[in-house]
């Protein structure tokens, strides 16, 4: 009998719709809107390498568990996902908005995908994180990439990291 109930919770959990991923997912949630007032970021992209290819800034939670987590598994389970991603903007320092859903703690990073793949390669691309923490091998942890939106527009700079050496990843040199 236990496991028949168990069954019946279970059922409409299986039966769910599934979000497929694409790249289309938390873009409608995450466009600015004109004259946005907020929860928003304002993120200033520092330190891209050329101007070729596509930025696409994304927000997580701000927790490992979440963080870099499966866009259709976060959205599924209700969590906090949002994507802007643009034809890389001539600017020096493109600047880039994403809607919150609130304010509080969130996750980002910004892919500087080069070759317009949707693919992270790290011999190619760059990456950066919120908080701009010096990279290792490993992703960051969400703590040191956690950044706090109030709930008007809060402004966040993001140093793309790029490969420089034949094992390191760093800003290009005088862009901290």
């Amino acid at each position: 009998m236990k496991r028949l109930a168990a069954l019946v919770v279970a059922l409409p959990l299986l039966t769910a719709a599934y979000i497929p991923s694409g790249p289309e997912l938390g873009k409608a949630e995450g466009q600015c809107r004109s004259g946005e007032s907020g929860p928003a970021f304002l993120v200033d992209v520092a330190g891209v390498k050329d101007h070729t290819g596509k930025l696409k800034l994304e927000v997580y939670p701000a927790n490992d568990t979440d963080f870099l987590a499966d866009d259709n598994v976060l959205l599924m389970a209700g969590k906090t996902f949002r994507r802007v991603e643009v034809p890389m903007p001539a600017d020096a320092t493109p600047r880039l908005c994403v809607r919150l859903p609130g304010p509080g703690a969130y996750a980002v990073t910004v892919l500087h995908d080069r070759d317009g793949n949707r693919k992270f390669n790290w011999t190619r691309d760059g990456i950066g994180f919120s908080g701009n923490p010096s990279l290792g091998i490993s992703k960051p942890s969400a703590r040191s990439v956690t950044a706090s939106a109030g709930s008007g527009l809060t402004t966040l700079r993001i140093v793309m990291n790029y490969r420089n050496g034949l094992f390191s990843v760093g800003p290009i040199k005088g862009t901290r």
